[in-house]
């Protein structure tokens, strides 16, 4: 767990406002709850993008409560399976949501269509790109640099390079995800070890956020969630036992060091956000003893 400072200087980076990275225990950990995903059941058409708007609109409005209750800044983690459905999105999200925005797709073409539609109307200084990875296109890359958006997720994961230590060479080797980050012309990274299934391998996600802090001082994020959405064993049980493992997987992420965590449907901000917020508490807590001390918006001086 994250009981300690790291020996190396550990950026942080500003995204609209939202400070993310830093030494365990300084800032609180960024939420980041995923709308319109594929399957959501808001949604009516995903090629049109038509959904229930009501419905959308009390989600994004609790997890911004929640957000504002606890302390952990909320982060918009938007899917789209076209342009034209993330065009109605954001112009839905506009009025309501005025914090940083995550964008995503399934299809890499659909993902740069994203970028330039974001630069285009003056939202790509509040955006982060998911992701830039293995599958990322020529295409894709070009589009991403020709946009305004300087803030992107590293996907450190192939099914070839599943260890920690593969998936820092992903980032690190001349050419590498790094290098490529950069020369789409991005600044501000955040790395994804990619969550393995539990039973899989979904531990390494966890030990490769100590390592990719400790080399490189660069903020983690992480989607462990995965880990809980995909264990078969679960699926069978009740709502509660399932909600308790997702929550959980969040709060292992805090834990081992994750500035930010994708933690899947924004359903479930009503249950997160507490779990990390207490997680967060007792990181801080715990390093009070090596004068590691929160800023002023951390759940340790909200919420105690």
């Amino acid at each position: 767990m994250c009981l300690f400072r790291f020996a190396r200087d550990q950026s942080v980076i500003n995204i609209a406002g939202l400070r993310i990275g830093g030494q365990p225990g300084e800032l609180p950990t960024a939420l980041a709850g995923t709308v319109f995903y594929h399957g959501h059941n808001i949604i009516s058409n995903e090629e049109m993008g038509i959904f229930d708007v009501k419905r959308a609109e009390e989600l994004i409005n609790r997890q911004a409560e929640i957000s504002e209750e606890t302390g952990n800044p909320g982060m918009l983690h938007i899917f789209a399976s076209t342009r034209r459905a993330f065009e109605r999105y954001l112009d839905f999200i506009d009025p309501i949501w005025n914090g940083p925005l995550i964008i995503d797709s399934f299809d890499p073409e659909t993902r740069a269509e994203m970028a330039m539609h974001v630069t285009e109307v003056g939202y790509a200084d509040r955006t982060v790109y998911n992701s830039i990875g293995l599958a990322s296109t020529e295409r894709e890359m070009r589009l991403l640099r020709e946009s305004d958006i300087d803030s992107a997720i590293l996907l450190a994961f192939s099914p070839n390079a599943s260890s920690v230590e593969s998936r820092m060479e992903l980032l690190s080797r001349e050419g590498g995800l790094l290098a490529i980050a950069r020369g789409a012309g991005i600044n501000n990274m955040l790395l994804d070890p990619g969550v393995a299934p539990l039973g899989n391998g979904a531990g390494a996600a966890l030990r490769f956020a100590i390592v990719a802090k400790a080399k490189l001082g660069l903020p983690v994020c992480s989607g462990m969630h995965n880990a809980a959405s995909s264990w078969e064993w679960l699926r069978s049980k009740e709502r509660c036992v399932r909600n308790a493992c997702d929550a959980s997987t969040a709060a292992l992420a805090a834990s081992f060091c994750s500035s930010l965590v994708l933690y899947g449907p924004i359903e479930n901000a009503g249950i997160v956000f507490p779990v990390v917020a207490m997680t967060d508490i007792m990181i801080s807590e715990a390093l009070e003893e090596m004068e590691v001390w929160p800023v002023w918006s951390h759940p340790r001086n909200r919420m105690v």
